[in-house]
């Protein structure tokens, strides 16, 4: 592709896909017919700068319109924007759900990722491919978040509006159909479906969830809705940051680093504006539990997103959303604008004189967007690749200004700690993890799904909840950058310090069980080829490291004991290499997983 402003012209739908968004041209420039005044000056060049964040929505436009983007929609959108094209074509090629090449317009996403291939992703990949013909285009797809219904695929047809299907779980018959005729695909069950304690008493976070109606406002404040953002303005900004410190609540998206401590840092910054970023890419395989929440209750987190502004300074709220997840777009869009009419988002929240707004960006099949500066390179219009730090987002993040990120998980639990108080929020758990949590079980289990227990909680007692089957031989804790415990280890307490005094991660909540029947090297194999997928390229150890990893563990699945032991050296130097000096935590825990099973399971013994 030539990488220089071309010749190559839109078609009519791509031209109207990207004016549907930025508005018509205003000028030749811009890519309006030629007029006098333009050959006199030229206009809207600022503004266009100013609009670069407006990219990846650009791109979106296209994609959903057309099903690729053609060298003539790239070169209007980049006009539009003032977009070198070299940088646009490098966003357009790093995520995976975008195509610069000619496509059918319906794509078929299949997982093929840890949960599904567990539950015979490869068979069915088989069998689609026999069935569909040229008009179809089947991608093999890392985790589609739908690990509780296994195997799962996602089908998505371009036009005007964009049409999806999403068949989980699914068989060759139905991921067909959903491919062919989408309008005609099953309804996807409830998102309680996925809360198998849906209903029962004592439950914190997913206690609205199946009971309220994810679509009224009414019935989400006549559960007790809104209460937490009364609360927070009769406590003040302070107020609200004291409650949050006290309450000892730490990030759930991995890191657990206590989020009282971020909001004091962004809030005290004297250089303003303030932003807010709720990080809804939620990629790690295994990880499903922001979908359950956006989808069953979607108001909770347009609360809990206002609630976290207001206490840090923030009168604007990027949610970043994976782009597989198109019901949890659909309740969230929604609900914001609902929140809107209603006077709970804009001007004049709840006529406290407090503004705020929310805006939701897509993100487009690129799990190191999960990473809170690479998600602020998205947002800005840039390659989604990770920033070094210092400076830290508290100081610079978003557009280069003090911005505060979350996972969905973390501002959720914003509300009970306003509605029942720091002491007695802190008094669930144990005196270092202190609250409730969400675990994403899925695998060897009878009821997989979204579990919420308390801190402190064994593995066993979950499994015990979700019906481990017989013959249990590994679970990974954590999803892909996580780390396997032997089927013995199950009495290990599910904190933050319990796991790792175990010499493993929770993560953000995955737990993935494995009976004897799964081949635990392919497994592994599987887990280096999403690093090796997933990797940005930025790095060296990284992008190296990623690759010699897949390459031994190749070898390594065809041979075994003595033969392997080189090979085995090889990933252990390889490993060290990649989490000493990568720069953020993909490469720096892409050997965790296979390091544990070697060492715990003895994997290749």
């Amino acid at each position: 592709m030539d990488l220089h402003f071309g010749d190559s012209k839109p078609t009519d739908d791509e031209r109207a896909a990207v004016d549907a968004l930025l508005g018509p041209p205003e000028s030749s420039w811009e890519g309006a017919d030629r007029s006098d005044a333009d050959l006199r000056w030229a206009r809207g060049g600022r503004e266009a700068r100013d609009r670069r964040d407006l990219l990846l929505p650009g791109l979106h436009a296209i994609n959903d319109r057309v099903g690729w983007i053609s060298e003539g929609a790239l070169d209007y959108l980049c006009r539009r924007l003032t977009v070198p094209p070299a940088e646009a074509y490098g966003v357009a090629t790093f995520y995976a759900m975008f195509s610069v090449r000619p496509r059918p317009a319906t794509v078929l996403h299949v997982c093929t990722d840890l949960a599904c291939q567990a539950a015979g992703a490869a068979e069915l990949c088989a069998g689609i491919e026999a069935r569909l013909g040229a008009g179809v285009s089947i991608e093999r797809s890392p985790c589609l978040g739908l690990c509780e219904r296994a195997p799962a695929a996602l089908a998505i047809r371009a036009g005007d509006p964009v049409r999806t299907a999403v068949s989980a779980p699914t068989t060759v018959h139905e991921a067909v159909l959903a491919a062919t005729s989408p309008d005609s695909a099953p309804e996807e069950p409830p998102a309680a479906m996925a809360v198998p304690q849906a209903g029962s008493p004592g439950l914190t976070l997913l206690r609205r969830v199946g009971v309220v109606d994810p679509s009224s406002l009414d019935d989400y404040r006549a559960h007790g809705g809104y209460t937490a953002l009364r609360r927070a303005f009769e406590l003040g900004p302070a107020g609200v940051i004291r409650e949050v410190t006290d309450s000892g609540l730490v990030g759930r998206g991995g890191a657990a680093f206590p989020t009282g401590r971020k909001w004091q840092a962004t809030a005290s910054q004297p250089d303003h504006p303030h932003y807010l970023v709720c990080n809804a890419d939620e990629s790690e395989p295994g990880t499903f539990k922001d979908r359950v929440i956006m989808e069953g209750d979607p108001y909770a987190l347009v609360e809990a997103m206002t609630v976290a502004a207001y206490a840090t300074g923030a009168h604007k709220g990027y949610l970043y959303l994976r782009g597989e997840y198109p019901r949890a777009l659909h309740r969230l869009e929604h609900a914001i604008t609902q929140a809107r009419a209603r006077g709970l988002l804009g001007d004049d929240v709840l006529g406290q004189g407090y503004a705020f707004d929310i805006e939701i960006r897509r993100g487009a099949g690129a799990y190191i967007c999960g990473e809170e500066t690479a998600l602020f390179n998205s947002i800005e219009g840039y390659r989604g690749e990770p920033r070094s730090k210092p400076p830290f987002p508290v100081e610079k993040g978003l557009f280069g200004k003090p911005t505060v990120e979350n996972n969905v998980e973390t501002l959720v639990n914003v509300l009970p700690i306003l509605t029942m108080g720091a002491p007695a929020y802190a008094a669930i758990g144990t005196e270092k993890s202190t609250g409730p949590k969400l675990f994403c079980v899925s695998g060897s289990v009878e009821r997989p799904g979204i579990y919420e227990l308390p801190f402190g909680a064994t593995l066993g007692e979950l499994l015990e909840l979700a019906g481990v089957r017989q013959g249990l031989r590994a679970v990974l804790l954590g999803g892909a950058a996580g780390g396997f415990v032997r089927a013995d280890e199950l009495g290990i307490p599910l904190t933050f310090e319990g796991t790792r005094e175990a010499g493993t991660t929770l993560g953000s909540g995955v737990v993935m069980a494995f009976d004897d029947t799964v081949p635990l090297p392919r497994l592994l194999l599987r887990i280096a080829e999403f690093f090796r997928d997933e990797s940005c390229g930025q790095c060296v150890p990284c992008r190296v490291g990623t690759v010699r990893q897949e390459e031994a563990l190749h070898r390594i699945v065809e041979r075994t004991g003595a033969a392997a032991a080189d090979d085995i050296a090889l990933l252990r130097e390889v490993g060290r290499a990649m989490r000493d000096a990568s720069i953020c935590g993909l490469g720096q825990t892409a050997w965790n997983a296979v390091e544990s099973a070697i060492d715990r399971l003895g994997a290749y013994e």
